[in-house]
């Protein structure tokens, strides 16, 4: 069977397309959330890959996910379920996000701090991490008193690693070398 992940992606463009041309971006990032729970739930599994008769099982699925999705959700969910891969919303819906956050330059970062940092720290992160990937930044605030001091950023596949235990770690490698 293909990855996951490349069953997923046409279904999750058609949606974003769609999404896009209707001005509806986030009410299907809502809907396609709310399904994904739905194909995870534990006694929908069995029903995703028994022998149900693809027309009963999109039925079925719909009816469950009553009006917390569209009629253009629904016929989403009704082409799925002809094909069979209704077991692979989760991935629909992740891909789905990323498509959205790609379109709206935006970037999840988290930052884990010894301390906990103050809004004028974080406006100034938020601010550094915009001009270094020229798209707006979402923050992420954590907290690890393991870090000593400092703070590791990581947004996408980008680590800042400012910390005092990362520099310690660094010099201990730099020593043994």
């Amino acid at each position: 069977m293909a990855e996951i992940t490349t069953i997923a992606r046409p279904y999750a463009k058609a949606a974003f397309d769609y999404a896009i041309e209707n001005n509806a971006v986030e009410s299907w990032a809502e809907m396609l959330s709310f399904a994904a729970m739905v194909s995870e739930n534990e006694t929908m599994q069995p029903l995703l890959t028994g022998g149900l008769a693809s027309n009963k099982l999109a039925e079925l699925f719909i009816g469950v996910c009553g009006e917390q999705v569209n009629e253009q959700g629904q016929n989403l969910l009704k082409v799925m379920a002809e094909n069979g891969r209704l077991e692979v919303l989760p991935a629909v819906s992740q891909q789905f996000v990323e498509m959205q956050l790609e379109w709206a330059k935006e970037v999840e970062a988290c930052v884990v701090s010894a301390t906990e940092l103050t809004s004028e720290q974080q406006q100034e992160i938020s601010v550094s991490l915009e001009k270094r990937l020229a798209r707006k930044v979402k923050l992420n605030c954590s907290i690890d008193a393991s870090l000593i001091a400092g703070l590791i950023i990581t947004a996408g596949d980008l680590v800042i690693d400012g910390s005092v235990r990362g520099k310690v770690s660094r010099l201990s490698d730099t020593l043994q070398s």
